[in-house]
């Protein structure tokens, strides 16, 4: 039978879930020409040390955006992004390392790597971004935003109140399966209780 303390490990690893589900892969929707915000937040009040914003479809030696010792590097740039990308705060004020990309266009879809580093540790965050032709009425807004939430999100959330009500039924149970073995069956009544019928 399950006891208190592995219902209390569902639940954490419920809630683990439901965090990660959360800060999964973030999707942007935009149209063609729009400028989008890529956000970035650094998990950590360390000093920032390098920001590298990457796709997966571009050579190694290039990046979006490249940061390091304080400045930024265009000639580490491809050359799709120079002149497209910028800081959305130049300087990265409570570790908003989010950057702006501008005028996007059909070849901006991509899946785009934020990697904030601090000498000896890293953060990554992906984003997807989709820039579709169009009215963009399949919830984008116009900062390139998702208004249909996260399905992660909602399935976190799920698990959790799964998890929750697997947990209170198995409690509920175990009290009254204690409540049954604690109460004596018919007909054995105790001295106290036999003292008290006529």
């Amino acid at each position: 039978m399950f006891d208190a303390k592995l219902v209390s490990l569902f639940c954490l690893l419920g809630s683990s879930l439901c965090f990660a589900a959360s800060e999964g892969v973030k999707e942007i929707r935009a149209k063609p020409g729009d400028d989008v915000v890529l956000q970035c937040q650094s998990l950590t009040e360390a000093d920032i040390t390098v920001l590298k914003w990457n796709r997966e479809e571009l050579k190694s030696d290039s990046f979006v955006f490249f940061f390091r010792g304080k400045r930024v590097y265009e000639n580490y740039q491809h050359e799709s992004y120079r002149g497209r990308v910028e800081l959305k705060d130049p300087e990265m004020k409570n570790g908003d390392v989010s950057v702006i990309l501008k005028n996007v266009n059909i070849n901006d879809t991509g899946t785009y790597e934020c990697y904030v580093g601090y000498g000896g540790t890293h953060d990554l965050i992906n984003i997807n971004l989709r820039v579709e032709p169009g009215d963009n009425k399949d919830g984008g807004d116009e900062g390139g935003g998702d208004k249909r939430g996260h399905v992660g999100l909602i399935v976190g959330l799920l698990v959790v109140l799964l998890l929750v009500a697997v947990g209170g039924f198995v409690i509920y149970r175990k009290f009254k399966v204690k409540k049954q073995n604690s109460n004596p069956p018919a007909g054995e009544q105790t001295g106290e209780t036999q003292m008290f019928q006529v």
